[in-house]
């Protein structure tokens, strides 16, 4: 191999170094360039399953039966899954709705789709089992391996291909409640303007859905439900509780508590809901303490492994090629 022309550092061509990050800042640039060039409008998606279930709920009320079946029942590859899984008796009622309610809460309203992740949790384990089977025992892929570790990898695989559909499901209701959380204090306060100003439930939950929907698309996907079901449903309870369980968070349950407790009683909304804007806000501002408390502790290790590496690599660098330099001259 040929000695590097240029200069070194610790026996590396730095002229090679600084071509290779170059290539990889270039690289992110440009995915960061596709990545704002290609973004979805989400107002898009929110306003087409709006219309689907206002389109339902036209479909329950006034259709006929044949047609509302049509309309329920159009997805062909669930129907097959259904029929493999009901074959090996693995359909459960409490299951089916256990994992509808949490496709729900994730913000995928294909019913249909619980289907594909019972099979899922049924197929991959094995498949990836059998896999990993072959591998390790079959083929002897890690002869290096301990007894212990082949084991650990047979098992892991198992275990982590059935419980990954239910830990990509959990992912996605968490990152939805999370943004559901962070919009809720503004959604009540913009409920109590509407409340003041004289509007109707189903007119507030209308309004704050278009107003929300730029900032937070999640809430105002939820109330734009919300809204549309307290105008089809013949109990408004329904709408209410249907809201409840969309949403896996207790503030959203206290707020239906609330609404509920309005409609029958006819409390002052705009009272109740300024109430609980203001706790909601509260226990924001303290989870945003929580979390800059935790900051020193979590920014140590980063500190350690990557910043303070890079401050001395910065100040001692040139030193250090210099004394290469006359080493390597000598």
């Amino acid at each position: 191999m040929a000695a590097p022309n240029g200069p070194t550092l610790l026996g590396v061509d730095v002229i090679w170094v600084a071509t290779v990050l170059s290539a990889v800042a270039t690289l992110a640039v440009l995915t960061a360039i596709y990545a704002v060039t290609t973004v979805r409008d989400p107002m898009a998606r929110r306003v087409k399953a709006l219309n689907e279930r206002r389109e339902q709920l036209k479909a329950g009320i006034v259709a006929s039966t044949n047609k509302r079946k049509k309309i329920t029942n159009k997805n062909v590859a669930a129907d097959r899954v259904r029929g493999i899984l009901s074959n090996f008796r693995m359909l459960q009622d409490d299951q089916i709705k256990k994992t509808q309610m949490r496709l729900m809460q994730a913000g995928i309203r294909t019913k249909d789709l619980a289907f594909f992740i019972i099979f899922a949790r049924f197929v991959m384990p094995v498949v990836l089992g059998i896999g990993a089977i072959v591998l390790i025992y079959g083929v002897d892929y890690f002869p290096d391996w301990s007894w212990f570790k082949k084991y650990a990898f047979v098992a892991v695989t198992l275990v982590g291909s059935y419980k990954a559909p239910d830990l990509w499901l959990s992912n996605k209701v968490k990152k939805r409640s999370d943004a559901v959380r962070k919009g809720l204090p503004d959604a009540l306060d913009l409920l109590v303007i509407c409340a003041e100003a004289g509007l109707t439930v189903d007119a507030a939950f209308n309004r704050v859905a278009k107003e929300l929907g730029k900032a937070y698309p999640e809430l105002g996907d939820e109330f734009g439900l919300t809204a549309i079901e307290l105008g089809f449903l013949s109990e408004r309870r329904q709408a209410f509780e249907n809201l409840a369980s969309r949403v896996d968070l207790e503030a959203v349950r206290g707020v239906v508590t609330t609404m509920i407790q309005t409609e029958k009683y006819g409390t002052p909304l705009a009272s109740a809901l300024r109430v609980l804007s203001a706790e909601f806000r509260n226990e924001r501002m303290m989870r945003a303490e929580e979390k800059a408390a935790r900051l020193p502790a979590i920014m140590t290790v980063p500190l350690i492994l990557f910043i303070l590496p890079t401050l001395f690599i910065v100040i001692l660098g040139p030193a250090a090629c210099s004394i290469s330099d006359n080493l390597f001259k000598h």
